[in-house]
């Protein structure tokens, strides 16, 4: 039995190679971002589930394929995984990571009145101000990696996280 690839599994273009420079930069962006999260004391596998919750809302397969596999490879559970985009019907998160997740929906859809003063008051109730700014750089980054993904149809499946060391 012969199948065809729908059209939205196959990538558009490839933005790497037709700007490297802007590549580049988004990568230190990237970079930039996770050495001031990590300075701050914003836990590795926090920035994962705003990197996945992100993605969920923004409808992002690659990025969804790409912080799934690198939560797991963190040792983030499946269920916590499974029931991350219904997080607050769930007990699974913590009180931190409810605060950083509210405040990537926030910052992801901002077009739903902005960043809340509400959302704000409540993560700063859980970090400090160097943590807060961390998660929204983070939450900043993925949205910016999740438009480019989409926009260029980037083909989930092949990713694999590097080995821990």
């Amino acid at each position: 039995m012969t199948t065809t690839t729908p059209a939205r599994t196959t990538a558009r273009l490839d933005l790497k190679g037709l700007a490297p420079e802007v590549s580049a930069a988004m990568g230190e962006l990237h970079r930039a971002a996770v050495r001031a999260a990590r300075a701050a004391g914003v836990e590795p596998e926090l920035l994962e589930l705003v990197r996945i919750r992100a993605s969920q809302l923004n409808g992002c397969a690659f990025c969804l394929d790409m912080h799934t596999k690198d939560a797991r490879a963190q040792g983030e559970t499946e269920q916590r995984i499974h029931t991350l985009a219904a997080w607050r019907e769930t007990p699974f998160f913590t009180e931190r990571e409810r605060a950083a997740l509210e405040l990537t929906e926030a910052v992801t859809s901002v077009q739903d009145g902005h960043v809340p003063d509400e959302v704000y008051a409540t993560a700063r109730e859980v970090f400090d101000e160097p943590q807060v700014a961390a998660v929204i750089w983070a939450a900043v980054v993925i949205n910016a990696y999740n438009r480019t993904a989409i926009s260029a149809r980037m083909v989930p499946g092949a990713y694999q996280p590097a080995p821990r060391t």
